[in-house]
């Protein structure tokens, strides 16, 4: 296959070029800038110019392919709602140039955005759809009907591996800011994890084989509870470890603080059955354990 990938110098996005090369597909890559450009360019990927308010560059990059594995996001927390208007605007423009050919559309959403207290998460569970995230599945589904085999992968919060900027490394930051690694509560509420490379193969197993309108989980962990991900976090940077009331949670780690407070436990045995998908890569912890997120 031939597969356009938007975000491919991304985090998560070089991991799916790399899983995309290494099984055989030509790969082209969205890039914004010259750097960027002669880093996807060296793995071997073909190189598009362009950024997500440049629609017409991403129209061409659907046309002139078999499939298209959206990864970018703008992550303007400054003006969050511009952010999911331009995603909106760029699955739109993906799914018009799709339309009618059966070729695949995957993109990624978040599991974060489910909820279902009592239990795991399931793939056949619904979004809740005051998530604003969810644009990228709602709007790449609304193709289904006109002909996009169109798919979504629900990250974990965690999607972590060496260059990570997510959730992780702002708690580690948090930590050495305020000089103890803070749980919220008992430590009890859970985290699902997932290293880059395993949902990058994910990613790929979509764009081969998922029908459309399916939703994916890649999720390696069901739950990591956050009270050992921050004893890891204190025994790296030698704090105390301890405990504050949930009801702080804002207020110590910032806009993360809710999300680390919330107790999210999720399944992905469907994806795994349904898709053959079995991670290989190292779990948080042993990540974690490994060092590299403590380096300056």
């Amino acid at each position: 296959m031939r597969v356009f990938v938007t975000g491919a110098t991304g985090f998560i996005g070089s991991a799916v070029v790399r899983e995309l090369l290494d099984a055989g597909h030509e790969v082209v890559g969205l890039a914004r800038s010259d750097e960027k450009a002669a880093s996807l360019a060296a793995t071997g990927a073909e190189v598009l110019r362009g950024d997500l308010t440049d629609l017409d560059s991403l129209r061409r990059g659907a046309e002139d392919s078999d499939g298209v594995i959206h990864t970018a996001f703008v992550h303007d927390w400054a003006n969050y709602g511009k952010s999911i208007e331009t995603e909106e605007q760029v699955l739109t423009a993906l799914g018009e140039v799709l339309a009618e050919s059966d070729r695949p559309l995957v993109v990624s959403s978040g599991i974060a955005a489910v909820g279902t207290p009592g239990r795991p998460v399931t793939e056949q569970d619904p979004s809740d759809p005051s998530w604003s995230r969810i644009v990228s599945e709602r709007t790449a589904f609304s193709f289904v009907e006109r002909g996009v085999r169109a798919s979504a992968l629900r990250l974990a919060p965690t999607v972590h591996g060496e260059g990570d900027h997510g959730f992780v490394p702002m708690v580690i930051d948090t930590a050495r800011k305020t000089g103890v690694s803070a749980y919220p509560g008992d430590g009890a509420n859970r985290w699902p994890a997932v290293h880059r490379f395993d949902a990058a193969n994910l990613f790929r197993l979509a764009v081969e084989s998922a029908p459309a309108g399916t939703m994916l989980h890649a999720t390696a962990e069901e739950g990591v509870p956050v009270r050992e991900i921050a004893e890891v976090i204190g025994r790296h940077l030698n704090l105390p470890v301890q405990s504050i009331p949930v009801e702080e949670s804002a207020g110590h780690f910032g806009f993360v603080g809710p999300f680390f407070a919330r107790d999210v436990w999720v399944s992905s045995t469907w994806t795994r059955e349904r898709f053959g998908w079995q991670p290989v890569q190292p779990d948080l912890i042993a990540d974690l354990e490994k060092g590299h997120y403590f380096t300056d």
